[in-house]
Order: structure tokens, then sequence, then C-alpha cells
């Protein structure tokens, strides 16, 4: 029974490590040419020159915006636990000033030099923001009696710090009469234990309001891919980069993800509707939902009393994805659109939006043409991919377009910093197509390894090809040098010379990368490539998000981590009664599949394990090994116990750290 009890628990301890703070090192003086990232090449530095001179990059409006308001700036510049571990360093990316080195795309520089504006801003009488602590925002709304707070960051350690700072600035008193979260990313939801404490909501002291749908998304959305979904937002967010001109420098959205404690309290209010209104604390909002938009479960709102909109997420200054490449489902871009166009005529006395991410928009006509902008964005996106494949064109096809609307390729709110044309257009294929391109000599494509091999014998060889490849990169065709490239990798990693010129390669790549997400994936493609899997700090995951599962996603968590090779013609049958549920539930393994039935008695079960929810999870969080329940009185188990670890046994856990630019 430890068996079960250890690898149950491993297996369920990985459940949220996705949003796992991927927060680059502080920042370093770059490496000497020759070690580590190498300088922008000719090809490179040309290129980026080309974009500095066909974008209005010295327009001073967005500049006035993001440093509209300031009071403060937190007077100490660096956030520690109580152990003394670096969670947050708020200086690191101070080097990106003044015009944009040849190692960095100038849109990309100008961007993250907005989003380096930090401190604590206002926005209106009674609305404040914290920006610049942490990858989004902390938003202030002053009520009679106690604040309202918008979104709590992603860590404990970061809100709770950020929000001291702001009510010693503010000079207020005043306690944390409501949450409110946004959406379902726990970026906005993972820092509100350092924000209010749970027994002051289970009182009724204090309100939490969310979109409907919001815990079910919040934990299911990270949980059955989890783990593939996290090691792939190492690379969306550069994580183990340093910041320098030749690494990190931010993400698009905003900084970086902070270190620290993630946690969720789960909502007491939830707003199901467009239209329906609340009044917290003596504010009046307005809600619109935004379902499937860029999150799950969405909302914006309005208050109507201030003129001040909150566009979440929805709406933010950049393009964002309607893929995102760390993995998710496909968004609706056309839905999304929509939900834009409606806030235009749902809202006409607005004065001030301001959102998530990013910095407000001020005057009732920049709001109107921002919004404009951003409908007609994710409408083109919709609107070109489906009608390029409506003429037959593929997916690759598609998304190697040079075509954006030209007011919107001028309008910097709508170019792509952390989603981009290229990806989404993918998406949009995606979401309607999927992955067939409808010609059947894709249908059945050999893995990756032995295409490689049979590339490479093929085009003579692995010397051959590389100096192919090593032609591109010097003619500054590095897609095509990177393509080459992979294939040598791949057929085979121990080729020093292969890595060492995919990981240059991929490096030019990504100084030219507009896209800070772009960017940080090839730059942490190069590094791994040139020094091995990187294995950067990350967030410490409370226990919310486990106790957050439904008992369905936590039974099909446990199956999908089955090997199945191993279970392959095994049959095991177990009922789980669960005392304080007032449920019962059937687990039943047959061709290697794990089946769970809520409601379902088995009635000749093999083995019957009757305990309580908490107890379970004691189990599966705390190490508690079952005997030591029985013997405690809080479990009882009828039948074989072996069939219980035969079964968890094969409970899977894992690697965190696989491979993904070599096989």
């Amino acid at each position: 029974m430890q068996k079960l009890n250890k690898r149950h628990s491993l297996a369920v301890i990985a459940v949220a490590t996705l949003m796992a703070s991927l927060s680059p090192a502080r920042a370093q003086q770059a490496p000497a040419d020759g070690v580590g990232p190498k300088p922008a090449t000719t090809a490179t530095t040309r290129a980026n020159q080309a974009v500095a001179q066909s974008l209005a990059l010295n327009d001073k409006k967005d500049f006035e915006d993001a440093t509209r308001g300031l009071i403060a700036t937190m007077p100490t510049h660096q956030v520690r636990d109580a152990q003394g571990r670096l969670l947050w360093d708020a200086d690191r990316y101070d080097f990106i000033q003044g015009s944009a080195p040849a190692t960095v795309n100038p849109s990309l520089w100008r961007q993250e030099k907005l989003n380096n504006a930090r401190g604590l801003f206002k926005v209106t009488d009674g609305i404040y923001q914290i920006r610049g602590y942490d990858l989004a925002n902390i938003t202030l709304v002053e009520g009679k009696t106690g604040w309202i707070v918008i979104d709590t960051m992603l860590t404990a350690e970061i809100a709770k710090a950020t929000m001291d700072f702001a009510m010693q600035a503010l000079k207020s008193t005043k306690p944390v009469a409501a949450v409110i979260y946004t959406h379902s990313h726990a970026d906005h939801y993972g820092g509100v234990r350092g924000v209010i404490n749970e027994a002051d909501v289970r009182a009724g002291k204090v309100k939490v309001i969310a979109p409907e749908g919001f815990m079910e998304h919040a934990v299911s959305e990270n949980v059955l891919a989890g783990n593939a979904m996290a090691r792939r937002a190492t690379y969306q967010f550069g994580a183990g980069l340093d910041t320098n001109e030749r690494q990190g420098v931010g993400s698009g959205l905003g900084k970086a993800l902070s270190l620290g404690t993630t946690g969720l309290i789960p909502p007491t209010d939830t707003i199901s509707k467009t239209g329906q209104e609340m009044t917290v604390d003596g504010v009046r909002m307005v809600f619109q939902m935004a379902q499937g938009s860029e999150a799950p479960s969405e909302m914006m709102f309005y208050f109507p009393d201030k003129k001040a909109l909150c566009l979440s997420e929805v709406i933010t200054k950049h393009m964002h994805n309607v893929y995102t490449i760390r993995g998710a489902k496909t968004r609706d871009s056309l839905a999304w659109s929509k939900y834009a166009n409606e806030t235009i005529d749902m809202y006409p006395d607005v004065q001030v939006a301001f959102a998530s991410h990013h910095w407000p928009t001020w005057g009732g006509d920049n709001i109107r043409q921002y919004l404009a902008n951003q409908r007609d964005t994710y409408r083109f996106i919709h609107d070109y991919a489906m009608n390029m494949a409506n003429k037959g064109e593929v997916m690759d096809e598609i998304s190697n377009t040079e075509f954006f609307p030209k007011a919107l390729a001028q309008d910097a709110a709508s170019r792509g910093y952390y989603g981009t044309l290229s990806h989404n257009l993918r998406g949009v294929y995606n979401f309607y197509l999927g992955f067939y391109d409808g010609n059947p000599a894709s249908l059945n494509k050999l893995p990756p390894s032995e295409s490689a091999k049979r590339y490479v014998a093929a085009m003579g060889g692995e010397a051959a090809v590389l100096a192919n490849a090593r032609k591109a990169f010097d003619a500054g065709d590095y897609r095509w040098a990177a393509e080459v490239g992979n294939y040598v990798v791949f057929a085979n990693p121990a080729n020093t010379d292969a890595r060492l010129l995919q990981a240059d390669t991929l490096e030019q790549m990504g100084y030219q990368a507009e896209a800070g997400t772009w960017r940080n994936a090839y730059l942490v493609a190069a590094k791994e490539l040139r020094d091995g899997v990187l294995k950067p700090q990350t967030s410490t995951q409370g226990a919310d998000m486990v106790r957050g599962m439904s008992q369905e996603l936590l039974f099909d968590f446990i199956a999908l981590r089955l090997d199945h090779r191993k279970t392959d013609g095994m049959k095991a049958n177990i009922n789980m009664v669960f005392t304080d549920l007032n449920e019962t539930w059937a687990l039943e393994l047959s061709n290697s599949v794990l089946n769970n039935t809520k409601g379902r008695v088995l009635k000749n079960p093999d083995v019957t394990l009757t305990l309580t929810r908490p107890a379970f999870l004691a189990m599966l969080l705390q190490g508690k090994k079952l005997p030591e329940l029985v013997q405690a009185g809080q479990a009882k188990v009828e039948g074989n116990p072996q069939v219980l670890g035969a079964v968890f046994a094969n409970v899977q856990t894992f690697d965190p750290y696989f491979n993904v630019v070599t096989p």
C-alpha cells in the first residue's frame, strides 16, 4: 500500500504545474562573443533596421498613457519570501532603454519599454492600478467602506507585497470588500490568498465574484494536458533565460510571471449573462459575458458612475493568441470579434478603458477606435483564414501570408507581440478543419526521428545536409536553415555541430521576432541545444487547485496516467464510497483504461474503499498511508486491498523536463 500512496500522491500533486512561474533571472551583462548567445548577424541587423524604418516607433501617445497617473513605485525593488528566495526583481529589465539593439526587433523593444512602466497609477477618480510587478495587473476600485480588487496576479507573495505598497501609498486602511476574477487564467486569481483571507469569505465579509464556469475552467483547462502545457510554457515565457539584450526582454503581454505560491478561493457570486448588474460596497457594475474569447470563462464590466470600462483580457494592447503556443484549446476568433463589436454599443458614454494587462486608454473616441481595431483584427484573422481555406490553401500556406490590413499594421495595439498573425491563422484553420491538410500523403507520416534519418540519407548524409544548412545560414535564410538543420538534429542528436548550428539559427530567428513569445521560444531552444534541458525555478502550487477538482476530473486525471502497456489484460473492479459527499463511484479497469462512473454500485467488486473526500485528498496531497487512515477510523477497506495496489502502482509520474528540440 505504500507504493499506491507514493505513486498516487505524485500523480495528483503534479496537476497544476502549467502556471508555475517562469521568471527569468536577474539582468546580466551579455556574454562575450563566441560564448553563449551570439551577436546579431548582418542579415538580422538589416532585417531589424527595416522594421524600424517601416513603423511609427516614435509615437509618444502610448508612452504618455503608460506613465499617466503614476503615484509611486515600490521603494523595494526586490520581493523575497521568508526563506530569502528572490521572487521578483523589479529592475531586471531596466536595460531596455533608448533605441533597440541589433539583437531585438525594434517593434518588440518599443512594446517592452512600455511594459517597463511600473508602480501604482491613478486611472480615474476611485480607480487605481498596480502594474509592472507580475505578468498581469491588479486594479483597485474604492467603495464606500472597502476596496474592490480586480484580479490578484499569479502569486500570493507578490500580491500581498504590492497591495501593502498600494495601501500605504494611498494612505488607506480600508479592508478588501470584494475580489473580482475577470477570467479563468491563473495569473488573474493565483495571488488571491495574498489579498484576502478565506475565513472572511466564508463569514460573508468578502465577496468573490467570477464569470459562469470559472471554477470548472480554472481547474480543468490545465489538468489533463498539464505536464505537456507546462513544459511548452517554459518556451513561451522564456524560462531559464537571463534578461539582457541577447536573451529575455519580456513576453509582449507583460514582463514575466512571478515566483511564489499560487492559490484559489472559490467564488461566492457568479455572473451568468450580459447586462447583469451588481452593486458592491456602493459601486455599480454592469457585466458583459465574453465566454470562449481569450479564456473559456471570461467577462468584461462597466462602472457607469465612473464611466470606466474593465476590458479584462479580451482587449489588450496587442494581437492576442487565438492559439497559444504553450498549447490550449483554440479560441473562437469570430466570437471574440463580436464581443468587441458588442462592447462598442453597450457603453457609449465610456471615458476610460483599462484591462488586466498593459495600460489604459482615455477618451471616448480613442476607446471606440481601439475597440474597432481590435474587433477588426480578430475578424480579419478568422475571415482570411477561412477565405483561403475555402480556396484550397492549407494551414502552412495560409500562415505565410504577408498581407495584413494597412491601418491595423500601423496600429501597435493590433500587432503580434504575444499572439502572431502566422500562428493565429493556423489556429483558425485547425479550429474548423483540424490537423489534416486533405492530402492523403499526410495521413500516415513517419515519426520525426525516423523521417529525419531518411531525409538525411536521401540528401547525401549529415555532412552534406549541414553544408546546405550552413549555406542557408550564411545567406540569412534562417527559416530554411532551421528546417534543414532540424533533420540532422533529430536523425543524430549527438551531432554537436548540428546542434550548435541549429542553436545559432534559432537564435537569429529569435532576434528578429516581433512577438515576445516567439523570441522566448527560439532563445530557450537555442540555449537547450547548447546546454541541455533547462530546469528553471518554479512557483509553489498550493492544494487549492486539487481541492477544486471535481471527483470526475480527479479520476480522469488518474486514468490518463496509467501505464497502458503494463495494464493491458488486467481487470479490476473497485467501489469508492465517499461518506461526506454521499457519493459512490465505480472504478473499472479493462482494456488498459480506468473508467469512472458516479452512482454505479458494482455487485461483485474486488475491493470497496470507504472514506471521506478530505481523507482521500490527504492520501494524495499529504502522503497519508491508507493503513494509517484505516487504523484511525478514517477509511474502511473491504475485499482485496492488493487490487488497489495493483492498479495504482501503474499510475505514472510524467517527466516535466522532456525533450523538445531533440528527440
